[in-house]
C-alpha cells in the first residue's frame, strides 16, 4: 500500500491498524508518514528492531524546548510537557528520581488488597444488571479509584477527572482541550495549596515534600506530574482491562484457559499487552542531531514516533503474532516501552489488570460479548487503544 495515503485519523483505521501494519512493515521498517496537513511529515517506526532502536537511542530527544529554543519555553509548554515523560537526561533522571520513590515494588503490593476490594464493589454493583458497559461500570472504575486515592484526590472529584481525562486524549475533544486544560490546572491548584497547608499520607503530598539532593518539584513539574500520573495512570490501565476482556471474549478458547487455570493471569496481561495494548503510539520525538538511521537519513529537528502496536505484531520477533496465546513464553513486548521512558507505573498496570481479570471471571464465568464486534466503535486518540464502549452480557453462576 501507498503508505503516504495512510489515514491514522480515520475510524477505518481505528478499527483494524494490523491489517495495514502486515501490509507496510515488511517495505517500511522506518519511514515517513503525513500525521497532520499543515506539519511536515514525520518518522514512524513499523518492526520491532526499528521501535527498539528509536526507543532507547537517546539521539531521538523528548524535550521540545531543547529542539525548538526560540519557539519553545517554559511559558508555552504545557505543564505536562514538562514532566519525566517528556525530558532527557540528565533532567530526566531528576524528575523521574523524585517520582520513583512513590512507586516501590512495596508500595505497589501494598495496594493489592485495596485494588481487590474496589473490583469486588465494582462486580457486585454490576450484579444488578444483564448487560452494561463494561468501561463504565468495571474498567474504568478500578484505576481512577486507585489513582486518585493513592494521590489523595477526594471521591467526589473522581468523575470530573474522567471527563478532564477524556479530552486531553480524545482528537475529537480539540476544541474543548484548552478549556478543560485550564480547568483541571485551576483544581490542581487548589488541592496542591490545600496539601501545602495540611500533609496528608498520599503520594501528592509525598511529591510536594520530595527531595532527592537538595533538589524539588518546581510548581510547574508538580502539576505537570499529577495530570501526567492521572491521565497515563488511569487511561491506560482502563484499556488493558477491556482491550484484555474483549480479547478473550472474541477467543473462547483462552478464555476457558484461563477459567481453568487462574495462575495464566500474569502471562495473559502480557499477551493482552502485546496483542491489542493500550497504547497504540509512542509519544514525540525529534531528532536532535543529522544522521543516518535504519539507512534512512534524518534531519535534526524531524519528529519522530514508534508504532508500539505494529512492533508487537512482528512476525521476526513473535511467532504467529497475529494469535492470542495466553501461554506465550517469549513475550519481549514494547507495551510499556524501553530504555530510560519505561513506564513508571507498568507495575502497578500488570496489578491493577491482574486484579480486575481474575475476579470479573470469578464472579461471571459465563460473560460474553452483548455487541456485534464489527459494531464496537474505538477511540479517535492519536496514543491510546480503546474502546468508546463495550458492552458485555453477565451470567452469575
Amino acid at each position: 500500500m501507498n503508505i503516504k495515503s495512510l489515514d491514522l485519523f480515520s475510524q477505518k483505521f481505528h478499527q483494524n491498524p494490523y491489517e495495514y501494519y502486515e501490509q507496510i512493515r515488511p517495505h517500511e521498517p522506518f519511514a515517513k508518514v503525513k500525521l497532520y496537513t499543515e506539519a511536515p511529515d514525520s518518522w514512524m517506526a513499523f518492526t520491532y528492531e526499528a521501535a527498539e532502536a528509536v526507543l532507547k537511542d537517546e539521539r531521538f530527544i523528548k524535550d521540545m524546548r531543547t529542539v525548538f529554543p526560540g519557539e519553545m519555553t517554559d511559558e508555552n509548554v504545557p505543564p505536562i510537557s514538562q514532566t519525566m515523560l517528556f525530558a532527557d537526561p540528565p533532567n530526566h533522571r531528576r524528575l523521574r528520581s523524585l517520582v520513583q520513590s512513590g512507586f516501590t515494588p512495596k508500595k505497589i503490593m501494598g495496594l493489592s488488597g485495596r485494588i481487590e476490594e474496589i473490583a469486588r464493589e465494582q462486580a457486585e454493583k454490576m450484579k444488578e444488571h444483564e448487560t452494561v458497559d463494561f468501561i463504565e461500570a468495571y474498567a474504568f472504575p478500578i484505576p481512577i479509584i486507585v489513582i486518585c486515592e493513592l494521590l489523595g484526590v477526594p471521591q467526589e472529584d473522581q468523575l470530573d477527572f474522567q471527563r478532564w481525562s477524556n479530552v486531553l486524549v480524545d482528537i475529537n475533544e480539540a476544541s474543548q482541550y484548552d478549556e478543560v486544560l485550564m480547568e483541571f490546572m485551576m483544581y490542581l491548584e487548589k488541592l496542591i495549596y490545600s496539601r501545602r497547608q495540611s500533609p496528608q499520607n498520599d503520594l501528592l503530598s509525598h511529591l510536594i515534600q520530595a527531595e532527592e539532593d537538595g533538589d524539588k518539584l518546581t510548581a510547574t513539574e508538580l502539576y505537570g506530574v499529577v495530570m501526567l500520573l492521572i491521565v497515563a495512570g488511569h487511561e491506560t490501565t482502563v484499556n488493558l482491562i477491556s482491550n484484555g476482556l474483549l480479547a478473550l471474549l472474541t477467543h473462547p478458547g483462552q478464555l476457558d484457559l484461563l477459567k481453568n487455570d487462574p495462575s495464566l493471569i500474569s502471562k495473559a496481561i502480557d499477551e493482552f499487552l502485546r496483542y491489542n495494548g493500550p497504547v497504540e503510539f509512542s509519544t514525540d520525538r525529534w531528532a536532535r542531531e543529522s544522521f543516518t538511521f535504519m539507512g534512512q537519513q534524518v534531519q535534526k529537528g524531524d519528529h519522530v514516533i514508534v508504532s508500539l502496536a505494529s512492533a508487537d505484531r512482528d512476525p521476526e520477533i513473535f511467532s504467529n503474532p497475529e494469535k492470542l496465546d495466553i501461554t506465550r513464553e517469549k513475550n519481549p513486548h514494547l507495551a510499556f516501552g524501553k530504555g530510560i521512558h519505561y513506564c513508571l507505573g507498568a507495575p502497578l498496570a500488570r496489578l491493577e489488570g491482574e486484579v480486575a481479570i481474575r475476579v470479573l471471571l470469578e464472579k461471571f464465568p459465563n460473560v460474553g460479548l452483548a455487541a456485534n464486534l464489527s459494531d464496537l466503535e474505538w477511540r479517535q486518540s492519536f496514543i491510546i487503544r480503546g474502546l468508546k464502549e463495550l458492552p458485555i452480557r453477565l451470567t452469575l453462576r
